[in-house]
């Protein structure tokens, strides 16, 4: 049974347009997403992003989603979850993180929508002392055509 456990979900969604964008067609359009777990010794750790573009003559319509967990069956977990957005970007960030004394579990993943494209990556690591880490590492990219 685990002792501690913590859960974050943020979804965002960022709509650049002067009028609803009203069953257009995309002139580029794409969908992303990376997602990691980790576990050792009683702890784990598992975050996930996930995020979608639309473009058209109207304006870009994009959204993003990210969350995290972290548990332990004696120690520590904390996770944490921000979506940002400002002009150019629309980005989140998740990280979760369980502890107990030397044995821990990590996991992070970033997911961001620029006008260039959309990036997911997501790292993991977990580690008992006396042993090997273990590590993970994941990063997609699709990039979108330029505006004409």
């Amino acid at each position: 049974m685990l002792r501690k456990s913590l859960l974050a979900i943020f979804v965002a969604s960022a709509t650049v347009a002067a009028t609803p964008a009203a069953a257009q067609e995309c002139d580029a359009a794409g969908t992303i997403g990376s997602g990691g777990s980790a576990a050792a010794g009683g702890t784990s750790a598992s975050t996930i992003g996930t995020a979608g573009t639309c473009r058209t003559d109207s304006g870009t319509t994009s959204s993003i989603g990210a969350g995290g967990s972290a548990a332990t069956s004696d120690g520590k977990a904390k996770s944490r979850t921000k979506i940002n957005e400002n002009p150019s970007q629309l980005q989140g960030q998740s990280k979760a993180q369980a502890m107990n004394k030397g044995t821990f579990s990590k996991s992070q993943t970033k997911t961001k929508v620029t006008e260039d494209g959309l990036q997911s990556r997501t790292k993991t690591m977990s580690h008992v002392p006396g042993e090997k880490p273990t590590q993970s590492k994941t990063k997609t990219i699709l990039p979108l055509p330029q505006q004409q």
